[in-house]
Parts: structure tokens; sequence; C-alpha cells
């Protein structure tokens, strides 16, 4: 039997591509139930980013690791995260979880 893939996505309301990037996350484990655990963290102040060393909103986490590779910071906030090339694209999630 198969390992469960845990995807989690940090995030904060008032960052343009949080709600984005949960609706292409959502797609791309669509009718994948039997092999996801999926969760939604709503991070709404700096105790509960330094907490879970937040690396910015909208941050997708599978099995614990960075979608992007992005490693943990060493002081955490409440800032919006800038994906260099823009948000990835629902089939590159799709590629990085089910590798």
């Amino acid at each position: 039997m198969n390992k469960r893939i845990k995807i989690e996505v940090q995030y904060f309301n008032g960052c343009p591509n949080s709600a984005e990037m949960i609706s292409r996350v959502k797609e791309a484990i669509e009718n994948k139930n039997e092999l996801v655990d999926y969760k939604e963290i709503l991070v709404e102040d700096n105790e509960l980013a330094e907490q879970i060393k937040f690396r910015g909103s909208p941050t997708v986490l599978i099995n614990g690791y960075d979608l992007e590779g992005r490693e943990e910071p060493s002081s955490a906030s409440l800032n919006c995260r800038v994906y260099e090339n823009g948000l990835p694209e629902v089939s590159t999630i799709k590629e990085i979880i089910f590798k």
C-alpha cells in the first residue's frame, strides 16, 4: 500500500496569489483522495508564522518540503511570497506531487 502524501497550503488573507494557489493545488489533487491528505493553514499572526517557519503566502508543502525547495527562514513573518516565474501551473504542481 502506498504511503499517503501530505499536502499543506499555508497562506494568509490579503496576498493576491493565495486563492489562486489553493485552487491550483486542489485541481492538481482532484480525484486523488486515496493518495493525499490535504490541509490548509490560515496564518493569522506572526506567532503562528514563527511556529511553522512560514515562507510567505502562499506556500505549498509536500510531505513537509517546499514545492520550490525554499528553505525554512531563520525568522518568519506575514509576507506575501513572490514566485519568480509566476505561480506554478496545475500540471507542474501535479508533476511535483506525484513524481
